[in-house]
């Protein structure tokens, strides 16, 4: 195969980047349970995507403590004295927030998911 010398699509397949796939998926998890801790975010995530896919803990931790800073999620600890488990609850501003990445992103899952299908009939007929 020839050396391929154009830029690189870290994107691909949809015009949104892994950290807003990531962040629109918390605060989705968040809107749906009343507290999590960030273990069971990523294990929730994991199980959601049958282990197909999951975010590193050096992704989600970050990606909590600048929803914290924004708002958009509060924290606390399970034991205060201890910092064992710290837990995370979506705030009102974070569910507006949330609602306004769907609307900006939803044309890309979209467009994300029409590129895979028509990848698929292509390449496989459509049998995998």
């Amino acid at each position: 195969m020839g050396e391929y010398k154009g830029k690189l699509n870290r994107q691909f397949p949809a015009k949104i980047s892994t950290t807003a796939f990531t962040s629109i998926y918390i605060l989705h998890l968040l809107k749906g349970n009343k507290k999590m801790y960030g273990q069971r975010i990523l294990d929730t995530i994991n199980d959601q995507m049958d282990a197909r896919w999951k975010p590193s803990r050096g992704m989600v931790y970050p990606l909590l403590r600048e929803m914290e800073e924004e708002e958009y999620v509060e924290s606390w600890w399970s034991e205060p004295d201890k910092r064992s488990i710290r837990y995370y609850r979506l705030t009102e501003k974070g569910g507006d927030h949330l609602e306004k990445m769907k609307i900006k992103y939803k044309s890309s899952f979209r467009e994300a998911r029409k590129i895979i299908e028509t990848a698929i009939d292509e390449i496989y007929q459509g049998n995998i």
